[in-house]
């Protein structure tokens, strides 16, 4: 390797620890699809890597809490993968690696960065696995971003609020955000069961269960912004129903 053929790998060997054996992996986790690159009549950006990584990445941290946490039950463990891989969190791990120094994307378009930095970070796990495999992947994160970036015990006590979070995504593209009762009746030693439904824009996205109605929201929530996140038709879907149901409006309006 010389010149600016080595530049490369020097440059992702400080993030990841390791040279990478196919660069070409890193260079497209960090092509936003704003700036994609056409090849072989296709467009080559990062959102496979990201669906990829997001896969492994949810993988590791579930191995690795369910080995420290030998004596926690089931939602103890979900909801601290929850806190680890929400976007606040992996924002900021992508830009304390310095991963926001090198995403490439369009200053043409308004790029919208809520989601950015946490995406690329999700797409360089995919990256790594493709390139290195699972264990390399393992020892990524455990060594080198769980060591360094995140404080378990700090994370824990934090309370996340996953409707307050969705409610900012609604707002944010302007969703009609609805919450509905689907159940709620006594089970076993007098505790409620609860269950509830989350419609944007009229469509339903995702339901949740719990022990009180706030529960079950918070965790219809949760499953509504994961699902919204990862299912780019349905969210297109979410945002045409908007239009479409306006149109119908006006029609109706202007026909009485």
């Amino acid at each position: 390797m010389r010149g600016k053929h080595k530049e490369p790998y020097l440059r992702f060997r400080n993030i990841l620890g390791f040279v990478p054996n196919n660069i070409s992996y890193y260079e497209m986790a960090l092509i936003h699809r704003s700036s994609a690159i056409r090849k072989n009549g296709e467009y080559i950006n990062n959102e496979r890597l990201e669906f990829l990584g997001d896969a492994v990445l949810g993988m590791v941290i579930a191995d690795m809490l369910y080995r420290h946490y030998n004596n926690q039950k089931e939602g103890f463990l979900s909801n601290t993968r929850s806190k680890i891989v929400q976007r606040e969190t992996l924002n900021r791990i992508a830009v304390e690696i310095g991963l926001n120094k090198l995403i490439v994307t369009s200053k043409k378009n308004n790029i919208q960065k809520d989601n950015l930095y946490g995406n690329a970070f999700e797409a360089l796990i995919g990256a790594i696995y493709l390139d290195q495999g699972y264990r390399k992947c393992q020892e990524f994160l455990e060594k080198k971003i769980f060591a360094s970036h995140i404080n378990l015990d700090k994370l824990i006590k934090k309370e996340i609020n996953f409707k307050s979070q969705l409610l900012e995504v609604s707002q944010k593209h302007r969703m009609e955000l609805v919450y509905n009762s689907l159940q709620e009746r006594k089970c076993d030693k007098n505790k409620m069961f609860f269950e509830s439904e989350v419609l944007l824009n009229n469509i339903p996205v995702a339901t949740g269960t719990g022990n009180s109605r706030k529960e079950s929201q918070q965790h219809a929530a949760q499953s509504a912004l994961r699902k919204i996140k990862s299912d780019k038709k349905l969210f297109d879907k979410i945002i045409k129903n908007k239009f479409v149901e306006e149109e119908i409006k006006k029609h109706t309006e202007y026909t009485d």
